[in-house]
């Protein structure tokens, strides 16, 4: 992901539905931005992120699919995320780049785990986490809210 990816961005998260799954408004250009930040903030400090996700067919940039290192139940873990425009869902697009994403997270950058944290009724997201191989491990509160935690564990030697 890079700077020039805002508009795209902003498309996918200014969309009232795609916003729906994190119980949340729209964001608008503004927001978008800091987010976009911050997500490269995280990149350029930990050497890893979020990837844009683009069409083989035509390079449009459809989501976007990768890793935030974070503080989950005091335990500093890599967090598997993604988010995908709505007309590209049930497509498998995400559970392909999030396949991707895990391969890297355990065999280049040889992590112990991830998790991806699910805002509970959003059956969608944790389709991908399982087809991932993500497991559910409960519920937990962070920030505030209550989320779905579900965990994969690096068994490579």
């Amino acid at each position: 992901m890079v700077a020039a990816d805002l508009d795209n961005l902003t498309g996918i998260f200014g969309d009232p539905a795609v916003m729906a799954a994190f119980r949340e408004p729209p964001l608008d250009r503004e927001q978008v931005h800091r987010w976009l930040e911050r997500n490269l903030d995280h990149q350029r400090e930990h050497g890893y992120g979020l990837f844009a996700v683009c069409l083989k067919t035509n390079d449009r940039l459809i989501g976007e699919c990768g890793l935030e290192l974070m503080e989950v139940s005091g335990e500093r873990v890599a967090e598997l995320g993604y988010d995908f425009r709505r007309d590209c869902w049930n497509r498998g697009y995400a559970s392909e780049a999030a396949c991707a994403v895990r391969d890297f997270a355990f065999g280049t950058l040889c992590l112990p785990r991830l998790v991806s944290l699910i805002q509970p009724r959003n059956p969608a997201s944790e389709r991908v986490a399982q087809k991932v191989g993500l497991t559910s491990t409960g519920r937990i509160e962070r920030d505030g809210r209550t989320y779905l935690r579900y965990a994969i564990e690096n068994t490579s030697p």
